[in-house]
Parts: C-alpha cells; sequence; structure tokens
C-alpha cells in the first residue's frame, strides 16, 4: 500500500512539472476559481488531484530589485475553495545553495526581512482594504490586514485562525493553505474579488509577485492585484461566534512606596460574533487591557509627548476605520486614552464594536466602552463613557469620504454630568489615484466641550505624488488652540512653561513639503540614490514662525539591502517659555529665538546576513551650545531559533551656562528565542540614563493551541545610578480561544 502511495505522489510531481512548463508561458491578469469537493489534507505535498485541474498562477514580476523582468527564482500558485473555504497552494522554487533567510520561528515575522510566500485579498475589490495572509519556509504563519489601499504596508497586529503547513524539499518548497471564510469579512454575492500573490527570496535578493508593482510601491497595494472570478460565488459563513476568556494574576512589590507585596487577580472574556460575512461585533466583559510586552523605552529629545501604537486586540479589527482619521499629530480619536490616566490603568466595565462593510462601498463602524471609577494617587478619578461612530463611502476609483464622531462623557459619583463632556465631529476625503501614483487626504474636525467652543477646529491637507523617480509631498495643518481631542492625539498644541509646570495650548500652523529625486544606475551595486529636500514649518496664529527644519541630503540605497544617508539639518527655534532643552531640570531663555545646524550621517549594512547592523552619527549646533548624537544596532541570527541584538543610543549636551556635559545614554540589549513555532522567550534589559532607570523585561510564551496563549512575564526595575531596585512583578496571563 506504502508503494503505491509513493507511485501516486510521484505521478502528481511529474503532473505538477509538466503543468508548471506551460504556466511559466503563460501571462494574465484574471484568475478563474473552481470549486472543488473533493478533501484536502493541509500537509504541504500539494499531492491532491484538485492541484493538477485548478488553474495555476506562474509567470511572476520582479518588484526588486528591477520591475521590469520576470521573476528568476520561479514560483507557482494555485487557489480552490469549498463551500467553507478558500485554499491556496505554492511551488517555491530554490535553485541556489545555501540556508533560507529566516528571522524566527514567531508569529507574524517581517515580511522584507525574511524568505516567504504570501497571498493578498481584497474581497470586495475596491482597492482599499484587504487581507494578508503568509507562511515562510519554516511554515511559520503571518496574517494582516491591509488599510489606505496598501499605503504603509500590512498591519500585523490582527490574528485569525487559518491553517498552513510547509515542506521543503531541496530545491522548492511548498505550500498549503487553508483560509477559512469565517475569518474574512466579505459580501457574499460578489463573484469576483481581487488578489495577488508575492514571493520574498532574500538568498537571490528578489522580490516578486504575480500582477506587477513597480518597485516603489509596497507589495501589498491594492492598486496591483489580479481579478479573481468566482465559479459560483462563496456564501454566507454561516454561524461564526468565538468566546476568548482570560485570566490573569499579578504580583507585584513597589519599593520606592514602600508599600507591601500586593497580589491581583482578574478574569473576564472577549466575544467576536460574524452578524454577517460582512459585519463583525466585538464584545468585552471585564477586559485586561494590558499589553504583556510593554512599550519600548526610547530617548525622547523633543519638547511634545511620544506616540505608541495601540497594540489591544479588542482594537484591531477594522481599526483603521477609526483611527486613519486626521494624521498621525493630529488623531481625533486614539484608542490607547480609553483605560489609562496618565499612564496608570483605569478598569474597564465592557464594551461593545459593530464594524464592517454592509455593501461594496459602504464601511461602518460604532464603539461604546464604560470604565468604571478609580482612585489614582489618592485622586479620584471619575467614570467615563467613550462612544465613536465612523462611515466611510467609497467614491471615484480607490477614494473615500468618511465621517467620525467621538464622545467622551464623565458620570460623577454614578450620575450623568451634564457640563463634564468632549465630544469631536469629523470630515475627511481621502484620495488614492488607480494607478497609486496620487495619494492624499484632507480633513475638517471640530470639538464641543463645556467651554471655547468658538474657532475650536483643526483642518489639514496631504497630498503626495509618487514615480519612479520622482517623490513630491506636500502637508499643511492648522490646529486652534480651543480645538479639544481628548480622546485623540494632539501633542503640538500644548507647551509647557516649566518655571510654573503650568501647560497651555497654543493655536499652531505647519507646513510641511519634501521632495526626492532617484537615479537608477545600470549594472552597479547602487540601486537607487538620489538627493532629497524637507522642509517641516511652524507657526502661531499671526504667523509667526516658532519652529523651522530646512533639510538637505543624499540617500544611497545598495542592491544587496545596505544604504548610506547623508544630509545637512538647519533649525530655527522660538520659545515661548523658559525650556529645559538639555533634560538636567535647568532650563534656557537666554533669548527666545534660536538658529543651529548639524550634519548627520547613518548607515545599514546587509540585512540578509546573519550578523548585521545599523548607525548614524550627528554634530552640530544646538540652541546656545552644541550635541553631539550617534546610535547603533547589531543583531546576530542564528536562524531559526535565535536573535541576539545590542542597540545604543548616546547623546553629548554642552551648554555654556551648564558647569558640566549633559550625557543621555540608552542601552537594550535583547534575547529572542524561539524553541518551536508555538514555543518562546523574549527578554530585553534598558538603561536609561534620561529617567535614571534599569530595566528588565522577560517574557515566556507558549501558544499551546491556535490564538490560544500562556504568557509569563516577569520585570524589574531599578535606580541606575545605585542600582537601588525600584518595583519588580509578576504577571502570569492565560488566554483561550474557543470557537463555537
Amino acid at each position: 500500500m506504502l508503494y503505491i502511495c509513493s507511485i501516486l505522489k510521484l505521478i502528481y510531481t511529474i503532473s505538477l512539472l509538466l503543468l508548471i512548463n506551460v504556466v511559466f508561458g503563460q501571462s494574465k491578469n484574471k484568475l478563474y476559481l473552481c470549486k472543488t469537493t473533493e478533501k484536502i489534507k493541509i500537509d504541504g505535498l500539494l499531492d491532491e488531484p484538485v492541484w493538477l485541474t485548478c488553474e495555476a498562477a506562474g509567470d511572476f514580476w520582479q518588484n526588486f530589485p528591477y520591475d521590469t523582468c520576470y521573476a528568476k527564482t520561479k514560483t507557482v500558485a494555485y487557489v480552490t475553495y469549498n463551500e467553507t473555504s478558500i485554499f491556496i497552494a505554492a511551488i517555491c522554487y530554490d535553485s541556489l545553495p545555501g540556508n533560507y533567510v529566516i528571522q524566527s520561528l514567531k508569529r507574524d515575522f517581517s515580511y522584507p526581512v525574511s524568505d516567504a510566500f504570501v497571498v493578498t485579498l481584497d474581497p470586495f475589490s475596491d482597492g482599499q482594504n484587504g487581507f494578508s495572509f503568509g507562511v515562510n519556509p519554516y511554515g511559520v504563519q503571518r496574517e494582516g490586514l491591509i488599510a489606505q489601499g496598501g499605503l504603509q504596508g500590512v498591519t500585523t497586529i490582527w490574528d485569525n485562525k487559518w491553517i498552513s503547513e510547509v515542506k521543503r524539499n531541496g530545491t522548492n518548497w511548498t505550500v498549503e493553505m487553508e483560509i477559512p471564510f469565517k475569518s474574512l469579512r466579505y459580501k457574499a454575492d460578489l463573484t469576483q474579488w481581487k488578489i495577488n500573490f508575492a514571493r520574498n527570496d532574500l538568498k537571490r535578493n528578489e522580490n516578486s509577485t504575480l500582477c506587477k508593482v513597480p518597485r516603489q510601491y509596497n507589495i501589498a497595494s491594492l492598486a496591483f492585484t489580479n481579478n479573481l472570478h468566482w465559479e459560483t460565488s462563496p456564501k454566507k459563513a454561516g454561524p461564526n461566534v468565538s468566546i476568548i476568556p482570560y485570566a490573569i494574576g499579578k504580583i507585584s512589590k513597589d519599593y520606592v512606596a514602600g508599600t507591601k507585596t500586593t497580589y491581583e487577580g482578574n478574569i473576564g472574556a472577549d466575544a467576536k460574533i460574524a452578524i454577517s460575512s460582512a459585519l463583525n461585533l466585538d464584545l468585552t466583559i471585564n477586559p485586561d487591557f494590558s499589553q504583556v510586552e510593554v512599550d519600548r523605552q526610547i530617548t525622547n529629545l523633543t519638547r511634545f509627548s511620544l506616540f505608541f501604537p495601540e497594540q489591544r486586540q479588542f482594537f484591531t479589527e477594522n481599526s483603521d476605520l477609526f483611527a486613519s482619521f486626521g494624521f498621525s499629530q493630529m488623531r481625533p480619536f486614539f484608542s490607547r486614552r480609553i483605560g489609562l490616566s496618565n499612564g496608570s490603568a483605569i478598569p474597564i466595565i465592557a464594551g461593545a464594536r459593530l464594524s464592517g462593510k454592509p455593501s461594496k462601498n459602504w464601511r461602518i463602524g460604532v464603539m461604546d466602552i464604560q470604565t468604571a471609577k478609580a482612585k489614582i494617587n489618592n485622586n479620584d478619578v471619575f467614570s467615563q463613557n467613550y462612544f465613536v461612530g465612523a462611515v466611510q463611502r467609497n467614491v471615484f476609483k480607490r477614494s473615500n469620504v468618511a465621517m467620525i464622531f467621538v464622545n467622551r462623557q464623565q458620570f460623577d459619583t454614578s450620575k450623568y454630568s451634564a457640563t463634564n463632556y468632549n465630544r469631536v465631529l469629523g470630515l475627511d476625503y481621502n484620495l488614492a489615484s488607480a494607478d497609486n501614483k496620487w495619494n492624499g487626504k484632507l480633513f475638517f474636525h471640530h470639538s464641543l466641550s463645556n467651554t471655547n467652543n468658538q474657532n475650536a477646529f483643526a483642518h489639514a491637507s496631504w497630498i503626495n505624488f509618487a514615480s519612479q523617480k520622482v517623490n513630491i509631498h506636500w502637508n499643511h495643518e492648522y490646529m486652534d488652540k480651543n480645538y479639544n481631542a481628548e480622546t485623540g492625539f494632539t501633542p503640538h498644541v500644548f507647551q509647557t512653561d516649566y518655571s510654573t509646570n503650568i501647560i497651555t495650548k497654543n493655536t499652531y500652523w505647519r507646513l510641511e513639503p519634501s521632495a526626492a529625486y532617484f537615479f537608477y544606475p545600470k549594472n552597479s551595486i547602487i540601486n537607487k540614490m538620489g538627493p532629497s529636500v524637507y522642509m517641516d514649518y511652524y507657526a502661531n496664529k499671526n504667523l509667526t514662525t516658532t519652529d523651522l527644519l530646512l533639510q538637505g541630503g543624499y540617500d544611497i540605497y545598495f542592491t544587496n539591502s545596505a544604504s548610506i544617508s547623508f544630509d545637512y539639518r538647519n533649525f530655527y527655534t522660538k520659545l515661548i517659555y523658559p525650556t529645559d532643552v538639555t533634560f538636567s531640570g535647568i532650563p534656557i531663555f537666554l533669548s527666545d529665538k534660536y538658529r543651529y545646524q548639524d550634519v548627520v550621517f547613518s548607515f545599514k549594512t546587509n540585512q540578509r546576513k546573519t550578523l548585521n547592523a545599523a548607525a548614524g552619527i550627528s554634530y552640530g549646533s544646538y540652541f546656545t551650545g552644541t550635541k553631539l548624537s550617534y546610535n547603533a544596532d547589531i543583531a546576530f541570527r542564528k536562524q531559526p531559533y535565535g536573535i541576539f541584538a545590542l542597540s545604543y543610543t548616546h547623546n553629548e549636551i554642552n551648554m555654556p551656562y551648564l558647569s558640566k556635559k549633559v550625557v543621555l545614554d540608552l542601552i537594550g540589549p535583547r534575547i529572542d528565542l524561539s524553541f518551536t513555532r508555538s514555543l518562546f522567550f523574549t527578554a530585553f534589559f534598558q538603561y536609561n540614563s534620561q529617567i535614571n532607570n534599569f530595566n528588565i523585561n522577560a517574557r515566556f510564551q507558549w501558544r499551546f493551541k491556535p490564538m490560544s496563549d500562556i504568557f509569563i512575564v516577569y520585570t524589574d526595575n531599578y535606580v541606575s545610578d545605585n542600582f537601588t531596585q525600584k518595583n519588580k512583578g509578576l504577571v502570569v496571563k492565560f488566554v483561550y480561544w474557543l470557537g463555537l
């Protein structure tokens, strides 16, 4: 019997090879999808007869290092489906000797630095939102959401259930995937989707796609996809309910406060309910919104708050529908405001969110979250209700018009407060041309609070033209001091008077144009290079300049993935208050106007090598003194089981009014170990002289079932100059994904 099976597999393999010879001579922008009743075992072997009969997709185009020829590395992909799932298979040929380039066995690997095969799906064929599923040669999965037409690539925070397996065969590696319709959002009556396949072969240093993607664009761009025609449109996915309970236990000790060891525990649950194949309802009861891997520390030499992205699961699906309004520094809604008060956690009672696409051209989202009353540093923090509603309408080929309403409502001692509220209403127009050369945004937002509602608005415009040789960018922003987005992120409207520690709000204008030109040398180790110019201009309401950066540079990108950059920067700063620009505790205000400049050099080595590095250095004047800054990152990869890395950031600030120079160091060793595809250990250590802290963070993760994890996290903080212990804590968290 084993002999007969071996003969059958050999016949299938020979038949596939014969079919591939035909496929490589074909070039299509359409794929016709035939339904199968055959049982497909996801084992990576491609030995089912269906892979011989369904249409094959070959003739991948190079995206890098060139985009004018077919890929040298051959890849063939296949697609079929049944009542419950879409199936994808691929043969990824590998004709070069040597090891694959693999970062680790950890899920959601970075595509640009790993060998991989990826499928991109656009179920609504609108070129705006989609899904990405990929695997590397060791079978590690990667899935994510594509928003804004793929302008920013793939967001891998989103997780869902699907099955894949890979087999490595010496001269190729083969892939089989099963993506349940329950894991996708689509309209059941649509008979045409959009699809693309991508293959990254870093041994050959080649990135390729089925549908040709110009090399200046991300391969996840939904402007460049093939039509996927279904034999019969996929039916509704049917009942799809997932319950995700959790349990968490914490032990912590605060030595600075001198408190006793505290023991805490909590349980709660999330639920994901598919109202239809295109609409999803997320529910949460008594959630734990802690992040088991805390934010990495960063040296902050700006006068403003830093932005850290949202990583909590409840907010991830369709997160762009809420988070893409405004700009990165002008957000009317920032979900990390919910459940936090000045860095301290606030209990969340419950929350609900309905989001999705009821039709091809409409997209909706409604979210409501209720927090509990809490006491932080002996101060009462009253209960809050957060409501967000968003709607988006497609216009033209790939553009849309969107509206958002954000409401924060306080409840004082369990009673509704008629005076303590904050609301923002916004209108955005998002531009994306069919050929992806033009992208842009235009928006107007207005806030409503108990007071100061006159001129409480913000508006901005952004336009970007990107061709292979030219990239031109324009941006303007205006924010009135009365604009008040309390559930948003608007750091530049705030200024701190360090003589009184009073934070005030100030109206500002911002202009941010830039331009770059690229040359593409032929038969060279350089892939592209060219000059760039950039301006970042801030002014007050009277158009008096407050901050100005003029920058000119030259960038060189080598074909092997190394790069070199040179920049000259000229600064102008007008301080309206005495400001601690050295972070020494002594503010500067000898004059209110300062001009200074520096030069910057940075480089990055070949990132495909197991030992790679990146570094940069800048030196120049700084207000009334000088500043020297340099940083370095070095990493060694023992693939696929471990990455050992070290990062170092150093700043030296010399000022004539200080008795000695200010030195700020941030040192961070990191260890990432992948024992299997389900067992991981991460540890990083950080010495941060800016906040006089030494931090240890160690995390163990066991993914014992798909989407189900056990986390054990240990954190420890010390005063860095004498290693007096500040605090320590141990967290154990259990998460289980139960599909009903």
